[in-house]
């Protein structure tokens, strides 16, 4: 029997990922963490943030080719102050 491939863990969620980022910055906030910590902490932000970042770029790109296919870069901002009724 052939050994199955390691699979690689799942990419946190967006969700996940900014929850754990506000309570990083939460921490760092209040001033009680070493400079060590505080510096392992702010590595960790700066990884969740591109994480976070990531996402966004991904849906952004995925809501662009739903609107147009054919040219996504053709897409029009969603602008909720426009007035769609007349």
């Amino acid at each position: 029997m052939p050994n199955k491939p390691a699979t690689q863990p799942a990419e946190p969620s967006f969700e996940h990922s900014l929850d754990e980022l506000e309570q990083l910055v939460s921490r760092m906030e209040h001033g009680d963490l070493s400079l060590d910590d505080s510096l392992q902490s702010f590595e960790r932000g700066i990884a969740l943030y591109r994480d976070c970042q990531g996402a966004l770029d991904r849906a952004k790109l995925r809501v662009d080719q739903l609107l147009d296919p054919a040219n996504p870069d053709a897409a029009q901002p969603f602008d909720e102050d426009r007035d769609e009724h007349p």
